[in-house]
């Protein structure tokens, strides 16, 4: 048979160049707008591998893709045996690109440097762009990590929920506008000298973000230490004052975890406080957000205002299922918490803003207001590191018996009241802080966003009409990439 006659460079050329009515946008005029898997390799074939089963080669899991600053962690080194077949090989210098969801909405992105002998294998979930000498890896790989070229991605993916991937005709005829190389390099540079200005502010905005924190900590443990220039002397200890503790409710002083004013008194959190625990919740009852009695699980912690109610009403029970279900009420403003698994690390708090019944996940205490302000024990709650007193077991778990017995530094009642009163306006005043900090953070965001799109219409001031023109560049990768040269 034989051989296929070379397509002449005016067919490569028709089947590379985007033509004007589909080119999104104007760019200069020595720039080219052409398919990117005419320019690029994406997923080159893997070369023959001469290495031993021992040979230790760097292998890099999509985990190792850090997608907020599209750099690697870190690079595992695996022997060649482990990894030759079933993962995907690159080379140094390469772009890889993340095509499942969610990894590649959220920037999973990074070009491979420092491997071992200058190839490596990672997760099958990358997709691989290999650039020529003509084209700037760096140009390619902000290109893929701009918000515009993932939203599009993403309104392409395809398959199952959950596993949705881009496919790869998407990168291959993507329209991209090629500039000179020379300008490639120079925005390249630029793109990387705004990044690190805006990294540097965000740094700085971390700082400031742990300076709340710490400072809200520092507030929350001299309150419950009678150091917030509250106390009156004069008044009576709730001892004194309550028929609802009895003085065998007071932990000795010689046992006290340290000294308070000489009106308070140390009690265990069983005197204070009624716990409540959660109920099964079958899936079949779960997603109706209609009926008139919220059931929440722990991700609701994540979901609560200012003043730490939770607002979220996904899953909602009627009286008759809860009933059926066996389900117990928990009263407005009980304190919930998560008491199994990894989720008592994250410290959450929510307040129930009415009855609610709650899974099995968590737990919530509410206080004898006799004789102790419910703000005031969430704002203990909120010092406290629950992981301390869960159970060091496969799945941690906190049990009621732990929380029951611990200490608790006891106010005389008008002073728990001027205690949450004054930390309701010192952290709100630093929850103002955080907000404005926030939203300086998210304009950093947009501003990196905004760094690309200009980057992408040569709008950074970098171009130059006397570098020549993009078609050269083009032709030269044509050339290349369909073997003639």
């Amino acid at each position: 048979m034989s051989k296929a006659k070379p397509k002449s460079m005016e067919q490569l050329l028709e089947e590379a160049l985007v033509p004007k009515d589909e080119q999104p946008y104007e760019v200069p005029g020595n720039w080219v707008w052409v398919r990117l898997g005419r320019i690029v390799k994406i997923n080159p074939p893997k070369p023959k591998l001469a290495y031993s089963d021992d040979h230790i080669c760097s292998f890099l899991p999509m985990s190792a893709v850090d997608p907020v600053d599209g750099k690697i962690s870190y690079l595992e080194e695996r022997p060649f045996r482990s990894v030759k077949k079933g993962y995907t090989y690159f080379e140094e210098n390469d772009v890889l690109f993340a095509k499942i969801t969610p990894c590649m909405e959220n920037g999973n992105s990074v070009i491979t440097e420092g491997l071992l002998n200058g190839f490596g294998f990672g997760s099958t979930e990358f997709y691989v762009i290999r650039t020529p000498k003509t084209v700037d890896n760096r140009y390619i790989y902000y290109l893929v990590r701009s918000e515009r070229f993932r939203k599009q991605a993403k309104n392409v993916m395809a398959g199952a929920v959950g596993q949705q991937r881009v496919p790869k005709f998407f990168l291959e005829e993507y329209p991209i506008a090629l500039p000179p190389l020379n300008e490639q390099k120079r925005i390249a540079d630029k793109i990387e000298r705004l990044f690190a200005k805006i990294d540097e502010a965000k740094r700085l905005i971390e700082e400031v973000k742990e300076s709340i924190e710490q400072r809200r900590a520092v507030m929350l443990e001299k309150a419950f230490k009678g150091q917030l220039g509250t106390n009156d002397p004069s008044e009576k200890s709730i001892l004194e004052t309550s028929d609802d503790l009895s003085e065998k409710d007071v932990i000795p002083k010689e046992q006290w975890p340290y000294e308070v004013p000489g009106n308070w008194v140390w009690v265990r959190l069983k005197h204070l406080v009624d716990f409540f625990s959660g109920s099964a919740f079958p899936n079949q009852y779960q997603g109706y957000n209609d009926l008139e009695i919220p059931f929440y699980k722990v991700g609701n912690l994540k979901d609560t205002d200012s003043n730490y109610y939770i607002y979220s009403e996904e899953n909602t029970i009627s009286e008759e299922i809860r009933v059926k279900l066996k389900a117990k009420k928990v009263p407005k403003d009980t304190i919930l918490f998560a008491k199994i698994g990894e989720a008592i690390r994250l410290n959450r708090r929510g307040l129930v803003p009415k009855p609610a019944c709650i899974d099995n996940n968590l737990m919530g205490f509410k206080s004898n207001e006799n004789i102790l302000d419910n703000k005031l024990l969430l704002y203990w709650s909120l010092k406290e590191d629950f992981y301390k007193y869960s159970q060091a077991t496969a799945v941690p778990s906190i049990r009621k018996s732990s929380l029951e017995a611990i200490a608790f530094p006891l106010p005389p009642l008008n002073e728990q009241k001027r205690i949450a009163e004054k930390l309701d306006n010192l952290l709100e005043k630093l929850e103002n802080e955080k907000q404005l900090v926030l939203a300086v953070e998210e304009k950093l965001d947009l501003l990196k966003q905004s760094v690309l799109q200009k980057a992408f219409r040569g709008e950074l001031g970098t171009n130059d009409p006397n570098d020549g023109h993009a078609m050269e560049l083009v032709k030269e990768a044509l050339l290349s990439s369909s073997g003639q040269r």
